[in-house]
């Protein structure tokens, strides 16, 4: 029978203890850290999005598969501030002293939900009806982008500055793991030691969930190929879609 945390040789429960906080320590910071990553990730494939738009006549395949796939991270980044909303209005201790976002911040922060929400479930609805939908479905889909495009840019000027810091916080922690286990020796610290650095513990945690994120996105977007091949065969523009009163 496996010993618990409470019979176990001190060694033994130090590891235990090392290893929980490795996947879900991290507390306010490695949420703060997690919110920035996927934040990047999102800058970059909204980027690519956008030159499907430009192009979308030709590229109309790849806006559809991007799009499909940025739902893995979208969902991880509304979970991630998420948490910290449901936690900070339930007066969790650690959330209260770290203090709510700026008062625009969180005045912008349900609109940008909301059209993030709807740009996203009006796009899967438009693959699924396939290039016959109505009409009334493509301006709700058109009308949700524009007011997700607002919303999501003023949201992303509103936190850029504060990226590099989590990032930069993050590539340290991941040279000092690197120079810490790399020689083959485990370090045992102290069972009272406090690390004192800015890189929060849970970065194994942090990197499944991101992973986790995108394969599901990438999932998705694979079980979506027959509509997107359906709407790149007919063409965004065909007349031959567009119903009268549709």
């Amino acid at each position: 029978m496996a010993l618990t945390d409470r019979y176990a040789p001190p060694r033994a429960r130090i590891v235990r203890r090392s290893r929980r906080r490795r996947l879900l320590g991290g507390g306010t910071d490695g949420n703060e850290q997690l919110t920035a990553i996927t934040a990047v990730i999102l800058l970059v494939l909204f980027a690519l999005l956008g030159i499907t738009i430009i192009g979308i006549v030709r590229l109309l395949w790849l806006h559809l598969f991007l799009g499909v796939l940025l739902v893995g991270p979208v969902l991880l980044k509304l979970s991630s501030t998420g948490y910290r909303f449901v936690r900070y209005y339930t007066r969790d201790f650690a959330y209260q002293r770290k203090g709510p976002p700026q008062p625009l911040m969180r005045l912008l922060g349900p609109f940008v939900v909301v059209s993030t929400v709807a740009v996203f479930f009006t796009g899967l609805l438009l693959l699924l009806a396939g290039p016959g939908s109505s009409l009334m479905l493509r301006d709700l889909h058109k009308l949700s982008f524009f007011a997700w495009f607002a919303a999501v840019g003023a949201h992303v000027l509103g936190h850029i500055q504060e990226l590099p810091d989590a990032l930069r916080a993050v590539s340290r922690g991941e040279r000092r793991a690197r120079r810490r286990h790399g020689t083959g020796r485990q370090v045992w610290p102290a069972p009272d030691a406090r690390e004192h650095t800015r890189v929060p513990p849970g970065s194994l945690g942090r990197t499944v969930a991101v992973l986790v994120a995108m394969a599901g996105g990438l999932v998705l977007a694979l079980l979506f190929l027959p509509q997107i091949d359906a709407w790149a065969s007919a063409g965004l523009f065909n007349p031959r879609y567009f119903h009268p009163g549709g």
